[in-house]
């Protein structure tokens, strides 16, 4: 792939992270875990019509971890047909190779880069992740944006192995280390691309704006576009009564109702979207749905957060 089409690619992105937030679309499965092709071209369009910055498909929240390769591929494509012209990010992740008949199938699919997720299970000294992200590299000419979290954190010394990548065009940051994360934008080409993958991003968004680093991903935005708009506007306009507002009303007591169960990263956006009438289905193991109680608050949540914002259910 030629160094004029990731510049476009990049340069696609960066327009977009700067207008609006990322979308992550939820993956669409029926009531016996089947995957749910129309509901999903569904759940698209409706993403589409938010107007986000990108189409961010088959990553953490669309449960990329519980795809096979056939259905990973066919809901990229579907993302790529409905994406209306905006950029569409495929995640891939596990061990170089098995990530890399992902990122094959998501080259077939259409997408235009690809979210690199952390291997599968181990802990990687930082010789071998680079080493990691090379023997991927090697295998595509797709653009990787390198996620780090979990057990990856990418080191300053890093930066140097991972920019002679030709096609490693910038990090997604999940840990919130924001010392750590100033020192890797410091170090790295200029053209790379950041922007804040903290789990409810808004939390923090403030903080990674202060040190250039303004775009986010949004969870809401796949549920509640319309919180998430208002949100992003509020906090791109400095309007801090507004921030303060949508945090305090919405976004934190979203946060502690997250954290009263493992794994509610996806199955509280998955059971939220529900609420609204998307046909999204359940989370596939190894997630579980929320309980009825936890349902109950979540509701009342929702309600609450979309009269902020003017919104009906």
């Amino acid at each position: 792939m030629s160094a004029t089409y990731l510049g476009d690619v990049v340069g696609r992105l960066r327009a977009g992270m700067a207008d609006a937030v990322l979308s992550f679309p939820l993956t669409a499965f029926d009531a016996e875990g089947a995957l749910d092709r129309e509901a999903f071209r569904t759940h698209i369009r409706a993403q589409v019509a938010a107007s986000p910055g990108a189409l961010f498909a088959c990553c953490g929240t669309g449960e990329f971890f519980s795809l096979a390769e056939d259905e990973y591929e066919t809901l990229v494509g579907i993302a790529v047909e409905e994406s209306g012209g905006l950029p569409v990010v495929a995640g891939a992740g596990y061990g170089w190779a098995q990530a890399s008949r992902f990122i094959a199938a998501a080259g077939r699919a259409g997408a235009d880069a690809i979210l690199l997720m952390p291997p599968y299970l181990v802990e990687t000294p930082q010789a071998g992740l680079v080493e990691h992200v090379k023997a991927i590299a090697a295998r595509t000419s797709l653009p990787l944006i390198v996620y780090q979290r979990a057990q990856v954190k990418i080191s300053v010394a890093s930066v140097a192995g991972l920019a002679g990548i030709p096609n490693v065009i910038g990090v997604k940051d999940g840990h919130s280390d924001l010392d750590q994360l100033q020192r890797l934008r410091l170090a790295a080409p200029e053209e790379w691309l950041f922007f804040n993958g903290a789990a409810t991003a808004e939390m923090q968004a403030r903080a990674y704006r202060g040190i250039g680093v303004p775009a986010y991903s949004s969870a809401v935005h796949a549920f509640a576009p319309e919180i998430s708009k208002a949100f992003f506007r509020a906090l791109h306009d400095g309007d801090e009564a507004r921030v303060d507002e949508l945090l305090a009303a919405f976004y934190v007591p979203l946060v502690e109702l997250r954290d009263k169960g493992v794994g509610y990263a996806v199955s509280l956006v998955k059971a939220a979207a529900r609420l609204r009438g998307a046909s999204v289905g359940p989370v596939r193991a190894p997630l579980s749905d929320l309980p009825p109680a936890h349902l109950a608050e979540l509701d009342a949540l929702l309600t609450r957060g979309l009269a902020l914002v003017g919104a009906t259910r």
